[in-house]
């Protein structure tokens, strides 16, 4: 299996050398060349297995170049009832007929980030060792990415993290997650401005190789590809988990901000996994939805990127969508690189053809939404949900059809967004003991400018 990158890349790369590379030298995304299929008797021999047997299953196809044996012991370690609260990982609930959610978020920072960047770790870890290397780890968060990562690498021998993230507009407790971490090998940097603007400063590192090759920059926001292959396996679970029979189709509902949760539906799908409807969910940052109504992709800059009550998704630059504009194109790198390295610099927008959107179809969920429906799931089914879950759910409910399950990914626990959750309901979400105070505890966090050369400068002068 060999990887090649969406804007046209001569070189063609293994599934290891990509792991610790993130961007691609021409600034592109990493995808396979082609998409391993799935057909009736392989979802039959799949449908009994545990998670980890199934993670096993589903990166064996894209992961050839780390022995067998040592991949399926990584996928036991990673995907365990210790870590993830219960034996099926990501269990299914059923709300009302045929409307499910789909448990992401029992990790140890309560988001559905865990689900990949857990193995990431174990894979980092695995990687440089076999190499006797070091890897420092640059990425950018609206809340959920930077400590799933930290927690995942925090410890981990040979790796340094230095996590972006827009300076207070994440929630008091994605704030304190991060920023309490004392671990030497953790470094939070608050830059002054909105996500997209991190976004661009990772990506302005990552494409000075000559930087990135002395410092040895690797990725873990879902520009990597190994987190995104990853996500692709709870999709098979949830499938598994909605259907008696693999004849029978299911459509999942996702909030989406940065396209990685969505896409690894859609690589699911191009696999061969039976989904009808990929319904993708925005808040009031509707860059995606517009897309999918109108053909049209046009980015916001900070001034025009709202401040909602769904932070993690407020972003109006998603870094996925590209990977997913190059199955749309047929795969034509050139075609690529013009849309996304000139025409959305120079015009801040591109339009694409309207047909054949792969079966996405799209909607906006407001604050006003999110409070009614926090407040109509909990009323009628005694379940508490996060405020993406909810943009997630409410759209989710214009798409349901008869006979066709709608499984609901679940995306954070309600107490990451507690202000939230106490407008809607008029009471505080459950805490797990572990994240009793975390709020008053020390913080570690250093305040930088939206300025990759400044951020360059913290990295070097960390890295000795």
């Amino acid at each position: 299996m060999l990887y090649v990158s969406t804007r046209g890349h001569a070189d063609r790369k293994h599934f290891s050398e990509i792991l610790l590379e993130g961007l691609a030298p021409d600034g592109g995304l990493y995808l396979p060349e082609s998409y391993p299929k799935v057909d009736a008797a392989t979802l039959a021999k799949w449908r009994p297995l545990s998670y980890p047997q199934l993670a096993f299953e589903v990166l064996s196809l894209y992961i050839d170049d780390i022995p067998a044996a040592d991949l399926k012991r990584i996928c036991e370690k990673t995907y365990t009832p210790a870590v993830f609260g219960t034996k099926e990982i990501v269990p299914l609930k059923k709300l009302e007929e045929g409307v499910y959610l789909e448990a992401l978020s029992n990790g140890p920072t309560l988001a559905f980030k865990d689900m990949a960047m857990q193995l990431l770790g174990n894979l980092f870890e695995y990687e440089l060792a076999r190499r006797g290397e070091e890897l420092n780890i640059l990425g950018a968060t609206s809340g959920d990415t930077g400590s799933a990562a930290e927690y995942a690498m925090k410890g981990k021998k040979g790796v340094r993290v230095f996590m972006t993230s827009p300076n207070g507009r994440m929630s008091p407790f994605q704030q304190a997650q991060m920023f309490s971490l004392q671990d030497a090998n953790i470094h939070n940097l608050a830059i002054e401005g909105v996500f997209d603007d991190c976004q661009d400063i990772v990506k302005a590192v990552s494409n000075d190789l000559a930087f990135k090759r002395k410092y040895r920059i690797g990725t873990v926001n879902s520009i990597n590809w190994a987190r995104l292959v990853a996500q692709v396996v709870y999709y098979f679970a949830g499938y598994f988990q909605a259907t008696k029979a693999n004849g029978e189709r299911v459509s999942f509902a996702v909030p989406s901000g940065n396209f990685g949760n969505i896409c690894a539906g859609h690589v699911a799908r191009m696999m061969g996994l039976p989904i009808d409807k990929l319904v993708l969910a925005t808040n009031e940052n509707d860059v995606l939805d517009e897309f999918f109504r109108t053909g049209v992709y046009r980015v916001r800059g900070s001034a025009d990127t709202h401040e909602t009550s769904s932070p993690s998704m407020d972003i109006s630059k998603a870094s996925n969508f590209e990977r997913f504009v190059f199955d749309l194109v047929g795969r034509d790198g050139a075609k690529v690189k013009k849309l996304f390295a000139e025409d959305l610099p120079a015009k801040g927008q591109f339009e694409l053809a309207r047909d054949a959107k792969f079966g996405f179809v799209s909607g906006k969920s407001t604050h006003a939404d999110r409070l009614a429906t926090i407040r109509d799931t909990y009323e009628r089914f005694g379940i508490m949900i996060d405020t993406h879950t909810a943009d997630g759910l409410k759209v989710a409910r214009q798409y349901v059809q008869p006979g066709i399950p709608m499984v609901v990914l679940e995306t954070a626990l309600p107490i990451k967004f507690a202000a939230t959750i106490v407008e809607a309901l008029g009471r505080e979400p459950e805490r797990p003991a572990k994240f009793e105070g975390i709020e008053k505890l020390p913080r570690r966090v250093t305040v930088l400018p939206a300025d990759a050369k400044t951020v360059q400068e913290y990295i070097a002068a960390h890295c000795a």
